[in-house]
């Protein structure tokens, strides 16, 4: 009985062996392990690797674990995809903030050198994966900073206070699919064009959520489809956007908007002739945040006709993963 159970053990192990190797030996798929299971211990060293403007899928598969680093993903990589083995558990991590110093100056990094994840090349896919700046509330701490064309992000986690995701080269497309994403103030800002579908967008403190710098140039900026908007125990007086830059453009359609949705909706910033090209708009929106009589005068709702011609395949290039 025990040289069966034994033989039993033994086919298993080599079935499941097989099985093992045969998820992650494709060559176009690096893994990447904490406990030293995959080619690689950490996801920089992984992107390293990855050869220069590839025309195949490349995938770097991460299992479960939490990596302290801070990863750039170079303009010369395309075709890239980030696959985390599970979005609560793959975490990548790190926790700079704009008011940190360099060491022996004066001088503070700033906003836009805090980012955990940076992401300079085009069709990149991020699948599955926490991407945290969990820096203490001093300052702007990006966790993610965009800079490529046709990105995609897809069940993944964003987290930390101010500033948590950069969209940051205007003329460039990004999808965030089924996405949670928190913050406190203008905790989604930049000039991408973006498309936010099906996204929990979180709000951690009475702030801003967007802070868009729509260019002249572009037809659209951010657009939050069938998201939901919650925040947390307390919070009480949340403002949908300010523009940051004078075109501006945010809209939020048919989407859930929690109780802390101010009656406003909007606010302008600190130049409020900006308000007069900024383009704030409303579709079809419900919950106890999206009740519009009190909205900003320079907001406005969308009419059927207009809300047809605004598709993600128009606004983005790209469809859902769905």
């Amino acid at each position: 009985m025990k040289k069966l159970t034994l033989l039993l053990t033994l086919v298993w192990m080599g079935i499941h062996t097989t099985f093992a190797a045969k998820s992650y030996d494709n060559p176009d798929t690096i893994v990447v392990a904490q406990d030293g299971s995959g080619e690689f211990r950490t996801i920089s060293e992984a992107v390293e690797v990855c050869r220069a403007f590839m025309e195949y899928h490349k995938v770097i598969y991460i299992k479960k674990g939490v990596y302290c680093e801070k990863v750039v993903i170079p303009s010369w990589l395309t075709n890239i995809e980030l696959c985390g083995e599970d979005a609560e558990t793959t975490i990548l991590t790190h926790n700079d903030h704009a008011n940190m110093v360099y060491p022996n100056t004066t001088l503070k990094i700033g906003t836009f050198r805090t980012y955990t994840l940076k992401v300079e090349g085009s069709d990149i896919t991020i699948k599955n994966l926490t991407i945290e700046n969990n820096a203490p509330r001093r300052g702007q701490a990006v966790a993610l900073h965009t800079e490529g064309d046709r990105l995609k992000l897809v069940n993944c986690r964003l987290l930390g206070h101010q500033d948590t995701v950069y969209t940051g080269v205007g003329n460039t497309r990004i999808l965030f699919n089924g996405c949670y994403i928190e913050g406190t103030t203008d905790f989604i800002f930049g000039p991408s064009t973006a498309w936010f579908e099906k996204c929990h967008i979180h709000s951690k403190a009475n702030s801003y959520i967007t802070a868009a710098s729509t260019p002249k140039d572009i037809q659209w900026g951010y657009v939050f489809n069938k998201c939901k908007l919650t925040a947390d125990e307390g919070v009480n007086k949340v403002y949908l956007g300010r523009p940051w830059r004078p075109y501006a453009y945010t809209l939020f359609m048919q989407c859930e908007l929690g109780s802390h949705i101010v009656p406003a909706g909007w606010k302008e910033w600190s130049n409020k002739e900006n308000v007069s090209t900024t383009s704030y708009l409303e579709y079809k929106n419900y919950g106890p945040g999206a009740n519009t009589e009190k909205r900003i005068s320079w907001s406005r709702q969308l009419t059927d006709k207009e809300a047809k011609q605004v598709t993600m395949e128009k606004v983005v290039g790209m469809k859902s993963e769905e």
